[in-house]
Parts: structure tokens; sequence; C-alpha cells
């Protein structure tokens, strides 16, 4: 079985190749707040239920992506609102979203983002306030995503990210949400690994769902990941054992997925139960190289 550049080759054990695209059903993407034709388009390529997660950038509000969401439910997909705490200019705005995205567009689960605001718009100057306000569970929503950061945080000390998050998921229990983890993106495998490991340990039983870049040009990929201050693998890429030209030609994260396949099959206790991509605007690429993984076991055999 291969797919798409071949990092698995047709002597790949079954095994492995099965982890891989498991991996892949179980993941999600994420679109844009102005995505409608994407979620349509994106949900005849992927499995029923699968998540799509619309995000909430700078200039715009929670609002903006209601169309987003209720097209995404429409079409069998699961929508799954960002709330970047500090772009929240009130509470009755996150009130307001709340119950129009669960009531009109089946919401049920959020990811929370602290957002790069310098200053926050509103309440909330960190995703941990936004939770400890109680109002997502009285609306409705029934569990959260937290951010995982890998290669850490551009501005945020890793020691205040691991309190952060070891909040989060205490304030969570105490209002019967479930969580789940989503790790930013990095080109360093064995980071990533690395931090999963470490998750088992600090949160077992938290499914993790490790963070990609999808298929992306070069430049765009390289942008975004100065933007996300992930650029510190870039410099890791040799000791991790891949040369800096497979960064410049990156087209597919093949060679993440496999390692993760292969930790995955080693550890019983291993919590990662799928993968998130990121598509820096090539959403319906993204969609298309994960169906062909998916289906790949299927053709090989």
């Amino acid at each position: 079985m291969a797919i798409a550049s071949g990092s698995l080759n047709p002597t790949a054990s079954d095994e492995l190749a099965q982890c891989v695209a498991d991996l892949v059903t179980c993941g999600s993407l994420e679109i844009c707040t102005q995505g409608v034709r994407d979620a349509r388009e994106v949900a005849s390529l992927l499995p029923v239920g699968s998540r799509v997660y619309v995000n909430h950038l700078p200039r715009r509000t929670l609002m903006d992506s209601l169309p987003t969401l209720k097209a995404a439910h429409e079409s069998g997909l699961e929508p799954v609102p960002h709330l970047s705490a500090r772009r929240i200019g009130s509470r009755d705005e996150l009130r307001s979203f709340l119950v129009r995205a669960v009531n009109d567009a089946g919401v049920r689960r959020v990811l929370l983002i602290g957002g790069d605001e310098p200053k926050p718009l509103g309440p909330y100057p960190d995703s941990v306030a936004l939770l400890r306000d109680g109002m997502l569970a009285l609306a409705g929503i029934r569990e959260i995503g937290i951010a995982g950061y890998p290669e850490g945080h551009p501005f945020v000390p890793r020691a205040a990210l691991e309190r952060a998050m070891a909040d989060k998921l205490a304030l969570a229990a105490e209002q019967g949400l479930s969580t789940h983890i989503v790790t930013q993106f990095s080109f360093a495998p064995a980071r990533v690994i690395e931090f999963c490991a470490d998750l088992s340990r600090r949160a077992p039983g938290v499914p993790v769902y490790v963070g990609m870049a999808g298929p992306t040009q070069p430049s765009t990929l390289l942008k975004f990941a100065q933007r996300c201050g992930v650029s510190a693998s870039l410099r890791a890429l040799s000791a991790e054992g891949m040369k800096l030209v497979r960064l410049v030609t990156h087209t597919a994260p093949d060679d993440q997925l496999v390692a993760l396949a292969r930790y995955c099959l080693a550890h019983a206790d291993c919590n990662v139960v799928g993968t998130h991509f990121y598509t820096f605007g090539g959403v319906i690429q993204t969609a298309e190289w994960m169906r062909r993984v998916i289906e790949a076991p299927a053709t090989a055999g």
C-alpha cells in the first residue's frame, strides 16, 4: 500500500497501513469562516460525521461563522467552531452565538483558543477565563477542544501552557464537559511524539488529535509556520533525520503520519485517536488527499 508521496511502500505492513488510514478516517480539518461552499464539497469527500473546525480570525465575529457551521451540519459533517477568547467582545456576543450555533447548526463541541490580540476585545483574557464563565455548558455544549503546543507557544511560557491545560481539564470536569486535545502542527515528528507521550501521562484517557500541515505549497507552508510559532522545528529537521529539501518541497505530511502510526501501534497507553489538518486555504485539496489515504488499504488489497 502506498499513500500520496510513497512514504509507505507496497511492502509496508498491513497493520501499519491500516493504522495510517484509521488516523485520517478519525481526523478533522479546518475551514475558514466563509466556507459554505467548501463545507458542502468536503462533505462529498469525507466520511459522514467528519469534524470540520471553523476558524475565528481577526476582524471576524463569531456570528460570521454561522452560515458555514450550518452548511457543514446540513451536509452531514460535524461543525466545531473556534472560540478565540481575546476576540470576543462581550458575554452577550458569546451567549447569542452559542444559542444560534447549538440550535441552528447542531454544534455540540467547540475548540477553545486564546487568540493573539494584543489586548482582549472583551471580558475574556484567555480561554481559561472563557471556560470558567460557565456559559458553554449552560448553552448546550457537551465537549471542549483544548489546544496543545508540541513546540511551545511564541508568546506563552511552557509552564503557563501546562498550567492552563490542567486548569481547563479540571474546569471541564467540574462542569460535566468532555474534553479532547488538538495539537498545533509541527515539522518534527519526534517532538510531536514526545509531546503525545507526555500527554498520555499528564492527561490519560483524554483523546488527542495530532495537528499536521495539509498538502500545500512550500511558500505558503513556510509563511504559516513562522506565523504560528513552529519555526523552531525548521531548524531541527536535520536532527530529526529529515533533509531541508524535504521541507522545501513539502506537499503532504506522509512521513509524520507514518511516524505517528508506528508510535500508536507500539504504545498501548497512547491516547492519540486521530489527526487534524491545517489547510491554509487549500481545504478541498486536503480533503481529496485525506480521501485517498483513507481508501488506500482497500485499493492495495
